[in-house]
């Protein structure tokens, strides 16, 4: 059996808050080997999206690690120079990219988590900050369950479970979707990113999904089947599509950040210096996707002393003016775990 080529990439998923929304940088445009025919110019590849996470191929020659790699990709394509960057997770799955059909290598990426401040962007990459739940919006739960859930996700998902071939595979669907969507005992879990974009896809309700189904019935040799009208038109309603599985590594990079809430300090990386609590409640919300109990968080934070007066008063608000507080750090040599907790909802069916 001929061995697949392998090409090793890496990709950076960036991330700030600004104004209470979670941004994320995409790219546009890219010239080099693993950029998409779309990121070139044309639309060869069915259903393309130009958007996709910063990336670029490790070159051994060029750099010593693979973190030095992804900074000059980022540098190249963005203009940014990133601070907090932690490795993520690596992508592998056969057909990730659809040229892997044709003959392609397959491409194995490692994802990067980089925290920062949304500033302008430069580059080579047409780069452009995004609000991060214009990808995910079924993610966002501030202001209650999203529209997207109530009128396209749960209809679907439960035509998805009756359509199951038997009562065994009927079960294990609609046990993946309680979890998922918080409909049994435990409440919705934020955290749990990765799983419910995988259960979209897997039902058929991103546009990815069917994308990359068409790509492989045409490669191999069959006619790509149309979709039913209504199955298109609630994918397009769940968000804005990515290139390759560029969202589906956005939904890990979320459940990251959202886990590590509760035991490290992350939040810390995307306020200023000095910063008002209700500015902390309000990163965390934006991240989390949910709202927090005002006195209870502000009872947390300062029982836990994760942060300290600073003496002074912001004054630039409308209101009263508030005090300005600053992360303690010295608790990261008192205490192994570090962060806010974040309540279940509940999510009625």
């Amino acid at each position: 059996m001929k061995a697949t080529a392998t090409s090793l990439g890496l990709t950076a998923v960036i991330v700030a808050v600004t104004k209470e929304s979670p941004r994320i940088l995409v790219v546009r445009r890219m010239s080099h080997d693993l950029a998409t025919p779309a990121q070139r110019g044309s639309s060869e590849t069915l259903g393309e999206s130009p958007d996709a996470l910063p990336f670029g191929p490790f070159d051994p020659e060029r750099h010593r690690t693979l973190e030095l790699g992804l900074w000059q990709w980022v540098e190249d394509q963005t203009g940014l120079d990133l601070r907090y960057v932690e490795q993520l997770y690596t992508f592998g799955n056969q057909y990730r990219d659809p040229r892997e059909l044709e003959g392609g290598p397959r491409v194995v990426s490692v994802a990067y988590l980089a925290l920062t401040d949304e500033s302008e962007v430069a580059g080579s990459g047409d780069a452009r900050w995004r609000d991060w739940y214009s990808f995910l919006p079924w993610e966002d739960w501030r202001d209650g369950p999203p529209g997207q859930v109530e009128k396209v996700i749960r209809p679907k998902l439960r035509r998805w479970i009756r359509q199951a071939a038997d009562r065994e595979t009927r079960r294990e669907r609609e046990e993946r979707v309680g979890v998922c969507f918080g409909l049994g005992a435990g409440g919705y879990d934020c955290v749990r990113t990765l799983e419910r974009y995988e259960l979209l896809y897997e039902a058929g309700l991103v546009p990815e999904a069917h994308r990359d189904r068409q790509n492989l019935e045409r490669a191999h040799g069959g006619a790509a089947a149309a979709f039913p009208a209504d199955a298109m038109d609630a994918a397009r309603r769940l968000g804005r599509p990515m290139a390759l599985d560029d969202r589906r590594i956005l939904a890990a990079a979320l459940g990251r950040i959202r886990g590590k809430l509760a035991y490290r300090p992350v939040v810390f990386e995307l306020l200023p210096s000095a910063f008002t609590l209700f500015q902390l409640q309000r990163v965390v919300e934006a991240l989390a996707g949910m709202r927090l109990h005002k006195q209870n968080f502000r009872r947390m934070v300062m029982t836990g002393e994760l942060v300290e007066a600073t003496g002074r008063m912001d004054s630039s608000g409308p209101g009263r003016p508030a005090e300005l507080y600053r992360f303690r750090r010295s608790v990261l040599r008192e205490r192994g775990a570090v962060g806010v907790g974040l309540p279940s909802l509940r999510a009625a069916e």
